[in-house]
């Protein structure tokens, strides 16, 4: 993924290798008791760090004039110390992590949280999300969490139910989900839901890009560690690519649905080139198909797939008219039925970088930000399709929400054992 006019997450950590990753709110600043003590500076934790991760916390650092990173988190100590040493080359003066400040292991997210930190940054593959996530409300912590929630529906269920509880605590919930912090799409999508192209019939989406990177097995390695540093490949931490990365475009659709929930959604999927090893269990193509209440439908396609055309795109359908966007061409415009047009001519943002300048800015105002109604109800979206896709059945959104089947474990040797669950079969695959 590279929109016009935002620097990726990965970028970042690209551009930084050539130069060489439980209180309530209280005062007027909205910052714990301990960050008061501190004359207002705010300690920042970042919890997973790859590339992503690495960009999460250079804008985090950029956010607000007075922060500091004291700790780091991952469950390698090389992705730490690669990390440490770009973001250190990028924020000399804001950079304060000591040897006993860099935590490595499984446990190494609960040793982070418990340091002394106020903002908790979550950029592990998305499997360990809710764990992280409970332990770092219950804690107290402010969050940027990267998305998606969850892999599957127990996970976004616990993940709901701390966000309602960070509410209760006052603290500041901010997810990944960039396009919602995007000036562009906040005003075409801002004209959707004030319906001036009438009453949406329908919405068409993509996510057809390439394969994830892979990383070449090394003979030292578990078959444990061997899938989590390819995690995007294996369904139990990345929940497949729909998960993963296309639950961006189904993120747009549910915005300019108002966050209204389908009814019930159908569909396929499967996997026809990327069927080496190195790709794990996860599909490389989906189609789905959304039914909302009044009968409007949103079509989603995704593929990963080489040397085949890409489309990053949503073509919203109303009764007056059309509101299209185009990531790769970073076009952003509405079409009425009378002939009017609109496009986007305003002023640009780097819309990762809008996550953090806002969710540091709604912590100092005391009035935190909370988007975990809605980044809980894109991922189940996201997971749904994944759910009708393996199965090839039919599901409702209740029969989504409520579904049992957890990918997700923590015995690692299990992991090595099973080596990954089985490539689902439609109309063989089981829903739970």
């Amino acid at each position: 993924m590279n929109p016009l006019n935002a620097t990726t997450r990965r970028d970042f950590i690209k551009s930084a290798g050539t130069l060489a990753t439980g209180v309530a709110l209280a005062g007027p600043l909205g910052l714990n008791a301990e960050a008061q003590g501190r004359a207002d500076t705010l300690k920042i934790g970042l919890v997973g760090c790859g590339g992503r991760g690495t960009g999460a916390a250079s804008q985090a650092l950029k956010a607000d004039p007075n922060v500091v990173l004291t700790a780091m988190a991952d469950i390698f100590p090389d992705h730490l110390a690669e990390s440490l040493k770009n973001l250190s080359k990028m924020h000399p003066d804001k950079v304060k992590v000591d040897k006993a400040q860099q935590f490595v292991g499984m446990d190494a997210y609960q040793k982070l949280i418990e340091s002394g930190v106020d903002v908790v940054l979550l950029a592990t593959p998305p499997a360990f999300r809710p764990a992280h996530f409970e332990a770092a409300v219950k804690a107290g912590k402010h969050i940027f969490t990267e998305k998606p929630m969850a892999v599957d529906a127990p996970g976004v269920r616990r993940v709901l139910a701390a966000s309602r509880e960070a509410k209760k605590k006052n603290l500041a919930v901010v997810s990944g989900f960039c396009w919602r912090y995007d000036l562009p799409k906040r005003a075409l999508f801002g004209k959707v839901l004030a319906g001036e192209i009438g009453q949406v019939l329908s919405i068409y989406n993509t996510y057809n890009t390439g394969p994830a990177w892979t990383k070449p097995r090394q003979s030292q390695w578990t078959e444990a560690e061997f899938q989590l540093r390819n995690w995007p490949h294996f369904n139990w931490l990345s929940g497949d690519h729909l998960i993963e990365q296309a639950v961006h475009s189904l993120d747009m659709m549910a915005w300019v649905m108002g966050d209204k929930t389908p009814l019930r959604a159908t569909g396929t999927g499967g996997r026809q080139v990327s069927t080496g090893q190195e790709f794990g269990n996860c599909f490389d193509h989906f189609a789905i198909a959304y039914e909302y209440e009044g009968g409007a439908k949103g079509f989603h396609l995704s593929r990963k797939q080489q040397n085949c055309s890409s489309s990053y795109a949503v073509e919203v359908n109303g009764t007056k008219g059309q509101a299209l966007v185009d990531v790769w061409k970073g076009s952003n415009r509405m079409i009425l039925h009378d002939g009017t047009t609109w496009d986007y001519k305003d002023k640009k943002n780097d819309m990762y970088q809008t996550e953090h300048d806002e969710l540091f800015a709604s912590i100092r105002k005391g009035q935190p930000l909370n988007d975990g109604e809605w980044m809980c109800n894109s991922t189940l979206l996201a997971i749904m399709g994944r759910m009708v896709a393996y199965t090839g059945q039919t599901i409702t959104w209740d029969e989504a929400v409520n579904a049992k089947e957890t990918l997700v474990t923590d015995n690692l040797d299990l992991v090595t054992a099973l080596k990954g669950n089985p490539l689902a079969q439609p109309g063989l695959t089981k829903f739970f």
